[in-house]
């Protein structure tokens, strides 16, 4: 039984090592990439959003490449799904929302 816990404490030691640096980097990135924007950041907003438009208007996006215009489906693809996996967690059911008094299922003669 002596030998189990010392050969897993050692596992778990060697776990930890090996984890710690990686999980503190990914911790350093997602601070940084996950946080909401401040507000030093609204004007570097607003210049992407003219930016977006100026080359809406001068039809820009014909001029994509290919892989390019894939990571625009692929980014736009994600905004969606995390819109819609906001609504099923919002509204607490993946199908409809759950109003009362809206729905009356009883037979009425």
């Amino acid at each position: 039984m002596a030998k189990v816990v010392t050969y897993f404490t050692a596992r778990g030691k060697s776990i930890v090592a090996f984890a710690q640096p990686k999980l503190s980097t990914a911790w350093r990135y997602a601070k940084a990439e996950m946080g909401p924007p401040s507000i030093k950041d609204l004007p570097e907003v607003q210049a992407g959003f003219n930016k977006l438009i100026v080359a809406a208007r001068t039809q820009q996006w014909k001029k994509l490449t290919v892989k390019e215009a894939w990571l625009n489906t692929l980014i736009g693809a994600e905004i969606a799904f995390w819109f819609f996996a906001g609504e099923c967690i919002g509204k607490g059911s993946v199908i409809g929302y759950n109003i009362p008094g809206a729905v009356n299922f009883d037979i009425h003669f």
